[in-house]
């Protein structure tokens, strides 16, 4: 849709979708009032969000690539990933919030509406200022006629398609682990208490936030693949440890230490990745070319982390779910050390 109709189309769509989605999810009636349709209406309403978010990064890697100017691309293409952490640290912020002035019964009861009515209320006001963006320039002069947005225009880049799926492999899933899997970690096996872990998180995220703008403007003075390799080597030989330590340690200050370190280490990959995927694709099939495999490999892998790792730690192997994230890691490290630099070889038009 991006690639035929336009980013700028693409992300007003995007959004209200999601603003369509959450204001389901917080006025579906319960199972008791409508029965079988409650469950119903709310997988449907999730398969709405999955098709807004899906389409959202493509898409905004895409215009911000676009609309950057040569030799800063890697500082604002990092934006994407601080206005996600953003959105991390408001729903934490949020849950926060509610843990403290909410009891158990009355968040089971209607407090877990809460959030999605913030957040419909949110997708609103930023549809209504998706209306006044300007187009890129890169879209609006672009070629491609009917070839724009299509899977036969795709497959015309294999190899460029394959190197989505290796750059995005270690990456989605060093960021699921750290991001959303961690705080689970640090309650059930730390043994760190629920507030403390969701206070830990929510500092963690904070940092991670302001750093992705410095690692994107650094990879704009030495180059992406120098952040991908730091991440590859970092994230293939210390997530074990760092793993490892936290599940061992109750003290807030060494979880937070350990949860940062995971952090900084995954910015190499975060603060970077979407840029990296647009410099790869001409402009009629950007979208589609950074979205499709981008989607494939994290839902595949990404979304999947945390059930492996609570499957691994209901058979009693959790630490092999820490060697499973290594390993994940280390195939996306290969595919770094072969692949070119794409800032001096982009095809993003200056």
């Amino acid at each position: 849709y991006a690639d035929r109709f336009g980013r700028r189309a693409a992300l007003t769509l995007s959004v209200t979708l999601m603003a369509c989605g959450s204001l389901v999810i917080a006025a579906t009636p319960s199972y008791e009032t409508i029965g079988l349709g409650a469950p119903l209406l709310l997988v449907l309403a999730r398969l709405v969000q999955g098709i807004s978010v899906g389409g959202e990064y493509s898409t905004s890697a895409t215009y911000l690539s676009e609309v950057a100017t040569p030799g800063k691309r890697g500082y604002y293409s990092s934006f994407q990933y601080v206005t996600l952490v953003a959105g991390q640290l408001t729903a934490l912020g949020v849950q926060i919030l509610l843990l403290l002035v909410l009891t158990n019964d009355q968040m089971e009861s209607w407090g877990w509406r809460i959030p999605f009515v913030i957040g419909a209320i949110g997708a609103i006001i930023v549809m209504w200022l998706r209306r006044g963006m300007d187009e890129t320039e890169s879209y609006k002069n672009s070629s491609g006629g009917e070839s724009r947005g299509t899977i036969k225009a795709l497959l015309q880049h294999p190899k460029e398609c394959l190197l989505v799926v290796g750059l995005t492999l270690g990456g989605t899933v060093a960021f699921y682990t750290y991001t959303t899997y961690l705080q689970k970690y640090m309650v059930a096996t730390a043994g760190i208490s629920k507030p403390t872990a969701a206070w830990i998180n929510f500092f963690a995220l904070l940092v991670f936030l302001f750093l992705q703008p410095l690692a994107g403007a650094l990879s704009d003075r030495i180059g992406r693949r120098w952040l991908l390799l730091t991440f590859g080597i970092a994230g293939t030989v210390l997530t074990v440890p760092i793993m490892t330590l936290l599940g061992g340690t109750q003290n807030p200050f060494l979880a937070f230490a350990l949860m940062l370190g995971g952090l900084v280490i995954v910015t190499g990959y975060t603060s970077i990745n979407a840029i990296v995927k647009a410099e790869l694709f001409p402009t009629n099939i950007r979208a589609l070319g950074v979205g499709l495999p981008y989607a494939l490999t994290v839902a595949i892998f990404g979304g999947s982390s945390e059930y492996v790792a609570l499957w691994l730690k209901q058979a009693g192997m959790e630490s092999a779910f820490f060697w499973y994230v290594s390993g994940c890691v280390l195939i996306s490290l290969l595919v770094y050390v072969r692949m070119r630099e794409t800032s001096k070889d982009s095809r993003i038009e200056a």
